[in-house]
């Protein structure tokens, strides 16, 4: 997805826990279809929401420790970041007007 920051270990403090606005964190692997499914759309809302929202990708196969630390079990899953906190988690793939709904309550 184009915008977005590849999340690792070294990067997350600065750039989810530190981000001065909400942070979309999607957990994701590379052999699941429906995160494949969710990329165009979470990159078009990115786009749409660009300096309101941060959208960040953590692949669960290549960061596993970071991943076992918000219990992700399954894939696709949204983290919800306000403030440096976890604020809301969405689990599966979802219909684009689903995912604008959760891009418009973060920010408001």
């Amino acid at each position: 997805m184009s915008g977005s920051i590849t999340l690792m270990d070294a990067n997350f403090e600065q750039e989810v826990v530190q981000s001065d606005i909400p942070v979309i964190v999607d957990c994701w692997a590379e052999w699941c279809p429906p995160c494949k499914m969710i990329d165009p759309v979470l990159d078009e809302l990115g786009a749409r929401y660009a300096g309101k929202i941060k959208i960040a990708k953590l692949n669960t196969d290549e960061q596993p420790d970071l991943a076992a630390r918000f219990h992700i079990l399954g894939v696709p899953t949204l983290l919800l970041f306000k403030d440096g906190q976890v604020v809301g988690q969405r689990v599966g793939a979802a219909p684009r007007a689903v995912l604008d709904d959760i891009f418009k309550e973060l920010i408001s």
